[in-house]
């Protein structure tokens, strides 16, 4: 293994774990670039497993306040789409699907912002949870369209229900990329040596928790979203 990305991306780990462990999502949009600008082959599987431990550790922090028919529609369209995400990564390049959910998210966020009222509803759910099937396996980007769904909830409620996703999402979507011949023991050891800082920037977040709620979380939720979706638009571009 190579130190200077153990050391790099463990210091981007930290504060994505930070991040997602006070919003409830911000892994992806924190680390994945860096992890990505070290080592691309490390993506995706590297990212899915720091992001099957991370909402673990919320769980176990804060699963009584899973909300399950809100986590059951979103994990149940994402497990059905998930096998067509390791079959469009077979066919077209992740950074193209990442900014072309990137750009759906975004508009999302500014229609939001425009007064337009997105709420869980169970279309809506299903129809986040099958767009992160693929986005997310394919691309591990699947954190914002959930989080626009689900940005009237309140913190914990929101953390938990998207940690319930999250671990589920992942773990499938790993198995999937296992069986579709695209997890490396590469990707798996690196996201292993990670864990570690993961739970540092959790524990970090956790004090920062109550401080973040009603208006003020959502209006953060949402620029979080956007500015994932900008990043991996711009991923795409350069």
């Amino acid at each position: 293994m190579d130190l200077g990305i153990l050391l790099l991306g463990g210091l981007a780990v930290i504060v994505a774990a930070l991040v997602q462990g006070t919003l409830g999502l911000g892994l992806s949009l924190v680390a994945a670039p860096v992890v990505a600008l070290l080592d691309p082959s490390l993506m995706p599987g590297g990212m899915l497993v720091l992001g099957m431990v991370m909402p673990a550790l919320t769980l176990a922090h804060e699963w009584r306040h899973i909300a399950w028919d809100q986590a059951g529609w979103l994990t149940g369209a994402r497990v059905v789409t998930t096998p067509l995400g390791v079959l469009v990564l077979g066919w077209v390049p992740a950074r193209a699907i990442g900014a072309v959910v990137g750009g759906v998210v975004l508009a999302a966020v500014a229609l939001t912002a425009w007064r337009l009222e997105v709420r869980a509803s169970r279309r809506n759910l299903v129809l986040a949870g099958a767009v992160a099937g693929v986005s997310g396996t394919a691309a591990s980007i699947g954190g914002p369209p959930a989080a626009v769904v689900l940005q009237h909830e309140h913190g914990s409620r929101l953390r938990a229900t998207l940690a319930a996703f999250f671990l589920i999402g992942s773990i499938v979507s790993l198995l999937a990329l296992a069986v579709g011949g695209r997890l490396t023991s590469h990707q798996l050891a690196y996201g292993a040596t990670w864990i570690p800082a993961l739970a540092i920037g959790f524990g970090l977040a956790v004090p920062l928790q109550k401080r973040l709620k009603g208006p003020r979380l959502r209006q953060a939720v949402l620029l979080l979203a956007g500015l994932s979706s900008v990043v991996v638009i711009l991923r795409a571009a350069l």
